[in-house]
């Protein structure tokens, strides 16, 4: 027990020290301040939900807390709701100022606490609005869409969807005084949760939007990295990926290599749900899919994209016949394994983010994935170790890195040195 608490001790210093600086991309490394950087990190799309509001905007706090304790880098959250309840987009470019004061609010404290945050723009699903908000508002304007996936074709759908990517990336946040576009302590943008448009397979209309968005968002805000949200599928650019890798029955209209390979887009993105996935088989087949899924996109991310790649969903639901807590952490311990492996090797496998991270007194945004930190010891300090591994490496890197600058820097010296006496 001692020992557990020395590495949270140490590991709450860790994260104060890694510093306030924009994270950039080197070939398929991340860097803060000329250093790698590596994500140990969650997901917790709710943060702007409570932190809207005075009576439970204390579980932010909270959350970043616990997570920081545990040198968690990263936090995921949604940088939207449009329409319905508590929305922060009532209306196209109509906003809620007290659910922005509650991202706003969500922003200083991941500062605070020293994480990074990746801040998602929309959904592909209904929940929080999604892509089928979007098709409604330009609906009740006159347009005749037939499906919900023309939020990715239609020219109204997508000025509303680019008016909201405008409208946070330049807001002034009014606990920093920083816009958003100028705040280190976000990490990336993220275009869409899990885009897919299963009315065209071919990916051509994913492409098409990504490329348009991507451009969208770098023409406003350089400073930030930015990914597309992708699961992973495979697709028509790599047919053997396809065929081999993908789960069966999960062509959705995404393509792994070429989304990524688009101009803007600087990392790539892997969600793993093997018990969603190939659900009919068994733990030892879901852990040898998971392997296989990570070994593929992590060589990939490395030889044919150049780019990082995160990890960016994985876990395991109690919802699972025959759950066990040890098998959550099975799961925990083969993604985080493949991550410190790549890293140890200097490959692109940058960190892992699970789903989802709640603290006490959530029970009602259960999904079966969440994670107590407080109530959940063994996972807890699986989190906690790959926290402590990871901090190892950059630590080893840059000191390495430190050396060489050290080396240039004395060969520099000495030949502006006169020869002789």
């Amino acid at each position: 027990m001692k020992k557990h608490f020395t590495l949270l001790a140490f590991l709450i210093l860790a994260n104060q020290a890694l510093g306030n600086g924009f994270i950039k991309t080197k070939g398929p490394h991340f860097l803060l301040n000329g250093d790698p950087f590596y994500a140990n990190g969650f997901n917790a799309y709710w943060l702007m939900y409570m932190g809207s509001d005075p009576s439970t905007k204390y579980k932010v706090t909270s959350a970043f807390r616990e997570a920081s304790s545990h040198g968690l880098t990263v936090g995921r959250t949604w940088a939207f709701s449009d329409g319905g309840y508590k929305a922060l987009q009532y209306s196209p470019g109509k906003y809620n100022e007290q659910m922005f004061q509650g991202l706003d609010f969500v922003v200083a404290e991941a500062r605070k606490f020293g994480i990074k945050l990746i801040l998602s723009l929309a959904n592909n699903y209904d929940s929080f609005g999604g892509k089928k908000q979007y098709v409604n508002w330009a609906r009740n304007q006159g347009q005749f869409l037939s499906s919900d996936d023309d939020f990715f074709r239609n020219s109204v759908a997508k000025s509303y969807y680019k008016n909201h990517i405008s409208t946070v990336l330049n807001r002034y946040n009014t606990i920093t005084k920083v816009h958003y576009k100028d705040d280190p302590t976000i990490m990336a943008w993220e275009l869409m949760n899990e885009p897919r448009c299963t009315s065209d397979p071919s990916g051509r209309t994913i492409q098409a939007w990504i490329t348009e968005m991507a451009s969208h968002v770098k023409s406003i805000d350089r400073n930030h990295l930015l990914e597309a949200g992708l699961e992973g599928f495979y697709g028509a650019s790599t047919p053997d990926r396809t065929r081999r890798v993908n789960p069966a029955g999960y062509n959705v209209g995404t393509d792994f290599i070429a989304n990524n390979r688009i101009h803007g887009i600087d990392f790539a993105t892997v969600h793993s749900y093997p018990d969603q996935w190939v659900s009919s088989s068994n733990q030892q087949n879901q852990l040898s899919f998971l392997n296989n899924w990570l070994d593929t996109h992590i060589q990939d991310a490395q030889q044919r994209l150049g780019k990082p790649i995160l990890i960016a969903e994985f876990g395991k639901s109690w919802k699972d016949p025959g759950f066990s807590t040890y098998q959550r952490d099975q799961i925990f311990n083969a993604v985080y394994y493949k991550v410190y492996s790549s890293a140890k090797r200097g490959g692109a496998a940058a960190g892992g983010l699970f789903w989802q991270l709640l603290t006490e007194g959530m029970g009602s945004f259960g999904d079966g994935y969440e994670v107590v930190l407080d109530q959940s010891s063994s996972t807890a300090n699986l989190i906690a170790q790959q926290s402590h591994k990871l901090y190892q490496i950059r630590k080893i890197y840059a000191r390495m890195g430190n050396v060489r600058r050290w080396k240039r820097a004395k060969a520099a010296r000495n030949r502006g040195r006169p020869i002789g006496n």
